[in-house]
């Protein structure tokens, strides 16, 4: 591993646009990153280069698998972490990996700037003692009576071991109040580790949680912590606890009745001293009506409720988190004198923002990108274009299927979800939350699409 302050990255993929991608992001993120695009070349940076702090490999590569550099890592520096690029539902894969020793996998589908973001925090920069990284721009920033009384019960039970459920729209801020709980917490010198119960496949979720023995099975040829021993004497965020296999729901309630684990392949329970904050942008009460949620797990993580309002809700908040994220983007892009136009203003106030807070953030950094001068006008901020573009899409695909002969549920139901994904730039999450569906039963609809198309 590295020595030096600045930390070292090989990723390889055959994919060439998510390998200059990835690649570019994590070196304007201040890591030195290099580039393979074959397992060959993966293997020759990994014995001439010197050590690496984190390889994130994908899965198939030319000349040499991603397995075989997996396992040239763990030969060679055993401790240093790598994470795995699969194919969306290739499940074996992603199981295979995790027992040859892979710290995550993520299947392609799912990566986003959020997910990079958490995989690389928790793997290569432990956040300094209670304070997030990037604070400023993780900061809850309201003026909203119903906000401030939410932060007000926040800080008041953030020293107590109640487990808290954060429910509210994608894009509320729901994740930063976890942090807010931690962060005032007596816990804030302990670890905040983050968990998507959605990105991962259900046969990992119990590994990743609660780790597993050496020789657990064929392949588990190191003991492995999960995220509950990693975050031992701080707080773990269980993000969309909905999305949790119910069979793990039972495994999860243990864990809080009795503050112990047990390692897949353990012949003991292992004691766990952690703070649980849930969050769900779904009604968990109608999952439990489905059969889809344990009620007495909803109980558990229900003693201290925390339902954050939409933007639509807190219009006076609007104005305020535009200027705080345009000061922001402004300054990490060397225009400090930038300003919001008077018609710009008035055109985000009259917004409905149905992406709440991080739609908003998406939109002050791309205007800050635009803008011609020291003045933000209403052309940086799109939004015609992006209604034009949306509005022609729709009326296309209306006018293709009146125009055809009547076509069946099935051939609706994959039209719906076509335009769920182009609206929402491929994010599975705020598609499945427009079409009104889970996650999972987005996935679980595009792996027949994808099987059917095989056959």
């Amino acid at each position: 591993m590295s020595q030096g302050t600045v930390k070292r990255i090989l990723v390889a993929d055959s994919d060439q646009e998510l390998l200059k991608s990835l690649g570019g992001y994590l070196s304007r993120q201040g890591f030195e990153v290099k580039v393979s695009a074959s397992g060959a070349d993966a293997l020759a940076a990994l014995a001439d280069d010197g050590g690496f702090d984190l390889v994130i490999t994908g899965m198939n590569l030319p000349d040499a698998g991603g397995m075989e550099v997996l396992r040239q890592v763990k030969r060679s520096t055993p401790g240093t972490p790598v994470v795995i690029l699969t194919a969306e539902g290739n499940v074996e894969s992603a199981v295979a990996a995790m027992k040859e020793g892979a710290q995550d996998v993520y299947p392609k589908g799912t990566l986003t700037v959020e997910v990079i973001q958490e995989a690389v925090a928790s793997l290569l920069a432990p956040r300094p003692a209670g304070r997030p990284s990037g604070s400023k721009e993780r900061s809850i920033v309201t003026n909203d009576a119903r906000m401030k009384k939410l932060l007000e019960m926040a800080q008041s039970v953030a020293d107590s071991r109640a487990t808290v459920l954060v429910s509210g729209e994608s894009g509320t801020g729901k994740e930063l109040f976890a942090r807010f709980l931690h962060e005032k917490s007596s816990r804030c010198s302990g670890p905040f580790v983050a968990v998507n119960c959605a990105s991962l496949p259900e046969g990992l979720l119990e590994s990743e949680l609660f780790g597993h023995e050496k020789g657990a099975f064929t392949g588990a040829i190191a003991r492995k912590q999960g995220k509950f021993e990693l975050a031992d004497g701080g707080t773990i965020l269980l993000d969309e606890i909905s999305e949790m296999a119910i069979s793990l729901q039972a495994k999860l309630l243990r864990v809080l009745q009795e503050g112990e684990i047990d390692r897949v392949g353990g012949k003991k329970p292992v004691t766990v001293d952690v703070r649980v904050v849930a969050t769900t942008n779904r009604d968990l009460k109608e999952h439990i009506h489905n059969g889809e949620f344990r009620e007495d797990l909803f109980y558990r993580l229900n003693v201290i409720p925390i339902k954050v309002p939409p933007l639509r809700e807190r219009s006076g908040d609007v104005m305020l988190l535009a200027d705080h994220f345009l000061a922001i983007f402004a300054k990490e892009n060397g225009k400090p004198s930038l300003a919001l136009s008077e018609e710009a203003r008035r055109l985000i106030g009259a917004q409905k923002w149905p992406g709440n807070v991080r739609e908003l953030q998406n939109t002050m950094e791309r205007a800050v990108l635009l803008a011609a001068g020291d003045s933000i006008t209403p052309e940086a901020l799109m939004f015609e274009d992006q209604r034009s573009s949306v509005d022609g899409q729709n009326g296309a695909a209306a006018a293709e299927v009146l125009a055809g002969p009547v076509p069946t549920l099935r051939e609706l139901e994959r039209k719906a979800i076509d335009l769920a994904l182009e609206e929402t730039s491929g994010n599975r999450t705020h598609a499945a939350k427009m079409l009104g569906i889970s996650v999972r039963t987005l996935r679980n609809k595009l792996n027949e699409y994808k099987v059917a198309a095989d056959v």
